[in-house]
C-alpha cells in the first residue's frame, strides 16, 4: 500500500465513521496481535490520510475506541479514514481561551473536536427545536484562535464569529440575517434528461402564437417525469452553457432546479445591447420575439405581492433580487430599459422593484391596450393572442418614462388642468367671503395661505370667525380652530352669536336685543359640534407647528374640514436649534403650513401680530411690520390686514377697515381696501352704503 504523509493539522473526519472504525476495531485480531512499537510509528507517519471537508451529521453517542501512541490519538475505519489528534493544541490557551467564550454564548464545548474541524452542536439559540436537532455548524480555525458558526434550522439561521482575544461581535437579531451561501450546482441537458418538444407542446404554444422557430431558438425543451408527465423545460443558459433550468406543467405549476443560479431568462439575447425589454414571465418573453423583439428578459421568479417600504437591501442580501445582481455586466450598459410586467398589482410592483436597483432614470414602462370599457391585457402573451404582433409591437415602441417621485412634465396633470379649465374643479375664482365689499378683492381658494395681521384689539379674530361662519353657511365648510388665545366657551359665545345673529346674554353689551332663546342655544350647539374641530394643547407646554398641523392632517380625514385657523403665531412653541436663525425658522414653517395646505386641499388662515410700533398714531400697520421675518408676507399666497378706526372724528369707530395686501392669484382678488361695519352686540361684520364702502388701490 502505498503510504502518504499528511499535516496532522488539516486532518477531520465524519462522525458516522469513527462510529465504523469503533466496530471494526472490535472485531479485528488488531487487538489480540498488538503491534510493536516500531510499527506504530509507522503507521502515524506513513499512513495514507484521506478526509472529508463537510462530516455527515453524527448518528450515534458512542465514543470510539482510541490507540494512543507517541502522545496522539488515532481513529481509524473500513475505508481507511485516519484522525490524528494534537493535545498540544487542544490544551493551548489561545484554544481554551476560544471555547470560554463559546461556552458564554451557551454552546456545549465538551462536543466540541480539535480545531480545523467542523462539529455539529445544539443551537443556543433555537435549541435545535421540538426534535432538539444539532443544527448548529461550529468550525474552528486551525490554530484554535477563531470560530465561526451559522445555525441550518429555516426558522433560526443563527450565525457568527468570535476570536480568543476578539469580543464576539454576534447578535442574534443581526446575525441571523447572513445569507447562507450554497455551493451552485453545475447541470447539462444530458444530465437532466431534456429532450426536444413532442408535437403536441408545440402545439399548445402555437395556441398561444409561439412558432416552432422561436421555440428552437430559445431552446424550450421537455422533461419526462417519473409518473409519466410531460412537462415544459425553459432552459436559462449563460454564453450558450445551461445554468437553470424551469419547468411548467399543464397546470401552470412552476419549479425550478434546486441549487443553480439565478439569471434572466435569454440572457444572452441583451448582450451589448443598448435597449433592453424585461418580462415577468417565460412565454412574455417568446411573445414578444414574436413581435420582433430579441433584447427581452425574462425574470426567473416572478411577482412579489407588494411593493417593499423598506430600503434597498446590500447587494449581498438582496436574495430575491439576486438574479439583477449576477447579470449586472450584461446590464450596466444598457442606456434604455423598458419594463413590460404584467398589468395586475404584483406586476406593477416588480415594476417599482427593478426600478428601484436599474435607476429610474432610464427604465420606460409599458401600458397594455385596453380590453373592454374597464379591464385591460394584462401581458405580452395576452395582447400577442388577441390583437397580434404588430399591436404588441406598437404598444412596446409607445411605451412611457418611468415616473420619477418629483419630476412631471404637464401631460400628467392634463387632467386637472382641463377640469380648471372647465371649471369642473368647483371654486376656481374662489368662495365668496359673504360680504360683497371684498368680492373683487379676496375670495376663498382651497389649498391657499392667507396671513392676517393688525395691531391689537383691532378685530383680526373676530373677523375671521365671522368669515368661517359666512363660509359655512354659504358653501357648508367644516373647519379645525387652533385659537390659543380663547377660552373655548368665550369661542363658542362667539361664534353662536354670529350664527343664530342673536347676543349670547342679555346683559351689557346685549343692550336692549333680544337675547337668544334656549332652543336657540341648544340647535347652535349641535351646529358647532357638526362644523368645528378643536385644535388644543391641554397641559401647560406650547405647542409645536408640526403637532398642530398632525392634528389638523387627522381632522381632514376624519371629519373632511376645509378651513384651518392658527390663531396666533406668538403661542406657538417655536424652539429651533442655536445654529438657526429666526428667519430661517419661519421660512421653513410656512413652507411646511403651505405644503398642508396645498396637499389636502385645505384653506389655511394664520393670524401673526406686528412687531412692537413705536410712535404709533393710530395708522394700519403693514406685512412687513410682522414680528418674526419678512417671509410672512413673502410665502404667503394672500396678505391681509384688519384695522379698526378709533377716532371717531375720522369715522365710526364700529367701522373696520379690510386692507388686502397681497393676492397671488389674480383669478381670485386683487390688492385694495374695503369697509365692513361691526355689529358689537351680535359680533357680525356688514356691508355699509357708503362711497368709501369699496376703495380699490391701483398701486
Amino acid at each position: 500500500m502505498r503510504l502518504l504523509q499528511r499535516p496532522l493539522h488539516k486532518l477531520c473526519f465524519s462522525p458516522t465513521s469513527v462510529l465504523m472504525a469503533s466496530k471494526k476495531i472490535f472485531n479485528s485480531s488488531f487487538l489480540s496481535s498488538p503491534l510493536p512499537t516500531s510499527s506504530h510509528r509507522h503507521l502515524l507517519n506513513t499512513c495514507k490520510l484521506p478526509f472529508s471537508t463537510f462530516p455527515l451529521k453524527p448518528t450515534s453517542r458512542i465514543l470510539p475506541l482510541c490507540l494512543k501512541t507517541n502522545g496522539y490519538s488515532s481513529f481509524s475505519n473500513d475505508n481507511g479514514t485516519v484522525l490524528l489528534e494534537n493535545p498540544m493544541l487542544k490544551d493551548s490557551p489561545k484554544f481554551s481561551i476560544l471555547k470560554l467564550k463559546l461556552e458564554e454564548l451557551g454552546m456545549d464545548c465538551d462536543e466540541i473536536s480539535m480545531p480545523g474541524q467542523y462539529n455539529h452542536l445544539l443551537c443556543p439559540m433555537c435549541k435545535g427545536g421540538s426534535n432538539e436537532e444539532k443544527s448548529l455548524s461550529l468550525h474552528i480555525d486551525e490554530d484554535g484562535g477563531a470560530a465561526v458558526w451559522q445555525c441550518f434550522r429555516g426558522t433560526c439561521g443563527w450565525a457568527g464569529n468570535t476570536r480568543a482575544f476578539a469580543d464576539s461581535r454576534s447578535s442574534y437579531e443581526t446575525s441571523r440575517k447572513i445569507t447562507k451561501t450554497k455551493i451552485k450546482r453545475q447541470i447539462t441537458v444530458e444530465g437532466l434528461e431534456l429532450e426536444p418538444l413532442c408535437d403536441e407542446l408545440v402545439a399548445y404554444f402555437a395556441e398561444r402564437m409561439i412558432s416552432r422557430q422561436t421555440l428552437q431558438r430559445n431552446a424550450v425543451m421537455q422533461k419526462r417525469c417519473p409518473d409519466g408527465q410531460i412537462v415544459i423545460a425553459f432552459t436559462y443558459q449563460r454564453k450558450g452553457e445551461l445554468v437553470s433550468c424551469k419547468y411548467r406543467d399543464i397546470h401552470k405549476k412552476f419549479w425550478q432546479e434546486a441549487d443553480t443560479e439565478k439569471i434572466f431568462y435569454g440572457l444572452d439575447d441583451i448582450k451589448e445591447t443598448s435597449d433592453i425589454i424585461i418580462v415577468e414571465g417565460e412565454m412574455d418573453k417568446l411573445a414578444m420575439e414574436e413581435a420582433g423583439f430579441r433584447n427581452c428578459v425574462s425574470v426567473p421568479d416572478g411577482a412579489p405581492a407588494s411593493v417593499s417600504s423598506k430600503d434597498l437591501p446590500p447587494e449581498e442580501k438582496d436574495t430575491k433580487y439576486q438574479y439583477l445582481w449576477n447579470c449586472k455586466e450584461y446590464l450596466k450598459e444598457a442606456s434604455r430599459v423598458i419594463l413590460a410586467t404584467d398589468g395586475d398589482n404584483p406586476g406593477q410592483a416588480l415594476a417599482e422593484e427593478l426600478a428601484r436597483r436599474l435607476g429610474r432614470e432610464r427604465c420606460w414602462r409599458v401600458k397594455w391596450p385596453k380590453k373592454n370599457d374597464v379591464d385591460h391585457f394584462k401581458d405580452a402573451n395576452e395582447v400577442l393572442m388577441y390583437l397580434g404582433p404588430q399591436v404588441l409591437r406598437e404598444t412596446v415602441e409607445n411605451a412611457e418614462l418611468y415616473p420619477i417621485r418629483g419630476l412631471f412634465n404637464f401631460r400628467d396633470y392634463f387632467n386637472e388642468i382641463d377640469a380648471y379649465y372647465y371649471r369642473t374643479l368647483g371654486y376656481e375664482f374662489g368662495a365668496s367671503t359673504g360680504w360683497k365689499a371684498l368680492n373683487h378683492l379676496y375670495n376663498v381658494v382651497p389649498g391657499e395661505l392667507t396671513i392676517i395681521t393688525g395691531v391689537p384689539n383691532s378685530g383680526k379674530s373676530e373677523w375671521i370667525d365671522a368669515l368661517i361662519c359666512n363660509l359655512n353657511e354659504s358653501i357648508g365648510w367644516k373647519f379645525a380652530l387652533c385659537s390659543m388665545e380663547n377660552k373655548v366657551r368665550e369661542h363658542a359665545r362667539k361664534l353662536l352669536e354670529k350664527h343664530i345673529k342673536k347676543p349670547f346674554f342679555d346683559a351689557r353689551y346685549g343692550e336692549s336685543a333680544e337675547r337668544m332663546s334656549m332652543e336657540e342655544f341648544e340647535k347652535g350647539k349641535q351646529w358647532l359640534n357638526d362644523t368645528f374641530y378643536l385644535i388644543r394643547c391641554e397641559d401647560d407646554s406650547l405647542p409645536s407647528i408640526k403637532w398642530v398641523l398632525d392634528l389638523a392632517k387627522a381632522a381632514v380625514l376624519r371629519h373632511g374640514v376645509q378651513g384651518l385657523v392658527i390663531d396666533p403665531y406668538n403661542e406657538l412653541d417655536h424652539q429651533r436649534p442655536v445654529s438657526q436663525t429666526e428667519t430661517e425658522y419661519v421660512s421653513q414653517m410656512l413652507t411646511r403650513v403651505k405644503r398642508f395646505a396645498q396637499h389636502h386641499a385645505c384653506h389655511v388662515w394664520f393670524v401673526a401680530h406686528p412687531r412692537q410700533l413705536h410712535n404709533w398714531v393710530g395708522s394700519p400697520p403693514n406685512l412687513y411690520d410682522i414680528s418674526g421675518s419678512a417671509h410672512f408676507i413673502n410665502k404667503c399666497d394672500n396678505g391681509i390686514v384688519v384695522h379698526r378706526n378709533r377716532d371717531p372724528e375720522a369715522g365710526p369707530i364700529d367701522q373696520v377697515q379690510i386692507l388686502v395686501r397681497k393676492v397671488r392669484n389674480k383669478v381670485a382678488g386683487t390688492i385694495g381696501e374695503a369697509f365692513l361695519l361691526y355689529d358689537r352686540v351680535s359680533g357680525q361684520f356688514m356691508d355699509i352704503d357708503d362711497p368709501r364702502g369699496l376703495k380699490q388701490s391701483h398701486d
